[in-house]
């Protein structure tokens, strides 16, 4: 079998390429792209980074940082827009893209190079016509597997091209922090410190059943990255494993404290996720509320119903049930509604006439609402809510399939 060739595509400081792009008075300048209502740092321009302006930080610490930086409200549908554009230009080069997220993706290019010469060759055109389109940078990375590519990706940025070759692997890994690698969260980060790991060299030298005691089957898994092992395939989304939930979240605009509030845009997200679960035939038997305070302390809780259902009105309904399980100690922040335990349906109508035309009246609703935008028909109750949150495009947005989220 060939050796596999993996590119890692990461976008340069996306939100804010796409911001300076769009108006050329903020290129070449230090800017930060920050959410409707809010003062925290999405993303900073390269400008800004310069000057120690970074992702998560508030914007009086980006003004302390730098002065001069200038605060543009983001634009998740044009960042989107121009996401899908890019990922589609990806498949002239292969079938086999897998989006990461928004502004990552992996395309295993190994059956392409009868037609394109080199992996290398791949890389350099698809970053000039992803400059010369829309006017903004990539790093791509070059490996042979979707781990070290990624890691390659991270290597030289902006507008860089980095290449690991099977060779190359026990150096570029020996003295790497466990850290830098795709899926070693802070966590286990910790907990390998205190066992004595600290580089990716010091991983895969573990003996495995140490770490699988620590961390169960999952053990086994860390050995193979700190030695560069990834035997993970590149899974374009029509061949991506069955979906285990539907769900969203919302920052809000403004921290809110009443339970009426509350409720508005719990009904938002319950449309939202009924809607997308309706579209692609699926129900859910659980339904999953998490709430983020103002101090982005997180609670999350479930409660499982006896049927399945995608209707919003009962997911709603289960939602403000378990909303009102809880003891809301502070302003919150972020809401969330997902459900899980799904089962795929099929499109018979129910047999009661009541529960028929609750049905019919959906779909009318949900037909409108693909045709003209998200909540062009909506239930009374949140006609007077004119805020509608600030929907932060999540890590699992998809341009394609039932992963993918509507954004305003």
């Amino acid at each position: 079998m060939n050796q596999r060739l993996i590119l890692h595509v990461d976008m340069n400081a996306f939100f804010a390429s796409v911001e300076q792009q769009s108006n050329p008075e903020l290129r070449g300048k230090p800017i930060a792209v920050i959410g409707r209502g809010r003062t925290v740092v999405t993303t900073a321009s390269y400008e800004a980074r310069a000057f120690g302006v970074k992702t998560g930080m508030n914007t009086w610490q980006a003004k302390q940082a730098c002065p001069h930086v200038i605060f543009v409200i983001g634009d998740n549908r044009k960042y989107t827009h121009t996401s899908t554009q890019i990922m589609q230009m990806m498949r002239d080069y292969t079938p086999l893209v897998e989006v990461f997220s928004i502004d990552e993706a992996w395309l295993d290019v190994t059956h392409s190079l009868a037609l394109f010469g080199s992996a290398e060759r791949i890389a350099y055109l698809l970053k000039a016509r992803i400059r010369q389109r829309f006017g903004i940078t990539c790093s791509i990375g070059i490996a042979p597997n979707k781990l070290l590519a990624k890691l390659a990706s991270e290597m030289k940025k902006p507008d860089g091209l980095t290449i690991i070759r099977p060779d190359d692997v026990p150096r570029v890994l020996e003295t790497l922090p466990v850290g830098d690698l795709c899926g070693i969260g802070r966590k286990v980060e910790q907990h390998l410190f205190l066992m004595g790991i600290r580089t990716c060299g010091e991983l895969g030298r573990y003996p495995v059943e140490r770490l699988t005691r620590k961390f169960g089957i999952v053990g086994e898994r860390l050995q193979q990255m700190g030695k560069g092992v990834d035997d993970s395939p590149v899974m374009p989304v029509e061949d991506e494993e069955e979906v285990k939930s539907v769900g969203h979240s919302m920052t809000l605009e403004r921290d809110i404290s009443l339970h009426n509030d509350i409720c508005k845009y719990l009904l938002q997200l319950s449309e939202m996720v009924g809607r997308r679960a309706r579209r692609y035939g699926v129900a859910g038997k659980t339904v999953h509320l998490t709430v983020r305070y103002a101090d982005f302390s997180t609670i999350g809780r479930q409660q499982t119903r006896k049927g399945y259902t995608n209707q919003s009105e009962e997911i709603f309904r289960e939602a403000v049930s378990i909303l009102d399980s809880l003891e809301i100690s502070q302003p919150v922040r972020l809401l969330g509604v997902r459900i899980t335990n799904l089962s795929y349906q099929s499109e018979q109508l129910p047999l009661f006439e009541d529960e028929r035309r609750k049905v019919l009246a959906t779909s009318a609703m949900d037909e409108v609402n693909d045709r003209f935008g998200n909540f062009t028909v909506t239930y009374g109750s949140v006609l007077d809510n004119e805020e509608k949150g600030s929907f932060v495009i999540s890590p699992a947005w998809r341009p394609d399939g039932i992963r993918k989220v509507d954004v305003e």
